[in-house]
């Protein structure tokens, strides 16, 4: 079986502004997010981010706006030899309709476990806010909390030292 990280997106991987984030200009990649990719990649994790995107819903923006912001993500990543294995969204909001993606229920997270084959006693999700957590948890995942926007490579170091064991 495979060992993976999942991550949640804004907050994580790139800058919680406070708003919501779905042009590349306004896509600005957390420090520390590089090396912690690179790190975990070099260690055979598989990487995988799951994000709730209910500004479609709200029709706010579209899925093709997320899926540039998603193409430059992927570009960037590409410049550090770094492959992320999927990203998952949820386009849908609570306030409009209900649907078994959107965190915190676990369908994205439960997609991911059943086509890589994935180890969820060896996996973990990094995420900022306890619906992240709690979809982890839903699916035996480690969770690692974290601030919005906190530097994750010391999370990764012990991620790296578990696996080890």
């Amino acid at each position: 079986m495979n060992k993976a990280v999942f991550f949640d997106r804004d907050g994580v991987i790139n800058f919680e502004r406070g708003e919501y984030t779905y042009l590349p200009k306004d896509f600005v990649i957390n420090q520390g997010i590089i090396p912690s990719l690179k790190k975990l990649q070099e260690q055979g994790f598989l990487l995988i981010i799951v994000s709730n995107q209910g500004g479609i819903s709200k029709e706010l923006y579209t899925k093709e706006q997320v899926k540039k912001v998603h193409q430059y993500l992927t570009d960037e990543l590409k410049k550090h030899k770094i492959q992320l294995t999927e990203i998952y969204y949820c386009p849908h909001h609570a306030a409009f309709e209900n649907c078994l993606c959107r965190k915190p229920k676990s369908l994205m997270l439960e997609k991911a476990l059943a086509r890589f084959d994935i180890d969820n006693h060896s996996s973990y999700m990094i995420g900022d806010s306890e619906r992240d957590i709690t979809a982890a948890e839903n699916v035996g995942l480690n969770t690692i909390k974290i601030v919005p926007n906190e530097n994750i490579e010391k999370f990764v170091d012990i991620i790296i030292s578990k696996n080890e064991d």
